[in-house]
């Protein structure tokens, strides 16, 4: 099994990427690949609504990290989305990346474990943990939680280290993750079938 960590921040070595560090040594505990993926490369594109990707599965443009992520879709079984918080919400870098990546796409995503992680130095990080958690509840996909909310403080990656119950609330994310994924894998196992999804209805309020 394969968990894809995606780390939302502009810095690639800085706090995020020490929380996610957290995450994927419990996962590769439990004999659980991991792969890190850097969407802050270059600046992501916003999402246009052309509606060109409900067909290809790809967005049209591909001068960023958008396409190169969702070549990786198909072959992992959970993710964990990470961002620092800017303004009380989630980075420049990860907002677009994920709009793009999940629009008219969440069918790939269905039913593969999801964690959303957030760095702050101080405040705001709720905005962010709860912005990054609506991808995931509208694709379908479990999601999953530790023993508090998912984020860490500090300023640098030393002090987000030195954030004991946050770097806790990491350990234990890595578990539950690592659990949930055995969990499906003993039920694809034993014959417990996926959900029945039913084509999606969608209703207009204004008539």
């Amino acid at each position: 099994m394969k968990v894809i960590l995606v780390n939302g921040s502009p810095h690639k070595n800085g706090c995020t990427h020490a929380a996610l560090e957290e995450v994927a040594g419990e996962l590769e505990k439990a004999g659980i690949e991991t792969e890190m993926f850097w969407c802050g490369v270059k600046p992501a594109m916003g999402c246009i609504g052309c509606g060109k990707c409900s067909a290809t599965k790809r967005c049209w443009y591909g001068d960023d990290a958008v396409n190169g992520f969702l070549e990786k879709v198909g072959g992992a079984d959970g993710f964990v989305f990470g961002t620092p918080i800017h303004f009380a919400g989630t980075s420049g870098a990860v907002k677009p990346f994920m709009d793009r990546a999940f629009c008219s796409k969440t069918g790939i995503y269905a039913n593969k474990p999801a964690a959303a992680v957030v760095s702050c130095r101080r405040g705001g990080a709720l905005g962010g943990f709860e912005d990054l958690n609506r991808y995931f509840t509208i694709a379908g996909m479990p999601v999953v939680s530790s023993n508090y909310w998912n984020e860490v403080h500090g300023n640098t990656p030393d002090e987000v280290c030195r954030d004991l119950e946050g770097m806790q609330t990491m350990r234990q994310l890595g578990r539950n993750m690592a659990w949930l994924l055995r969990s499906i894998e003993a039920g694809r196992e034993a014959g417990v079938e996926l959900p029945v999804t039913e084509t999606k209805i969608k209703t207009n309020f204004i008539r």
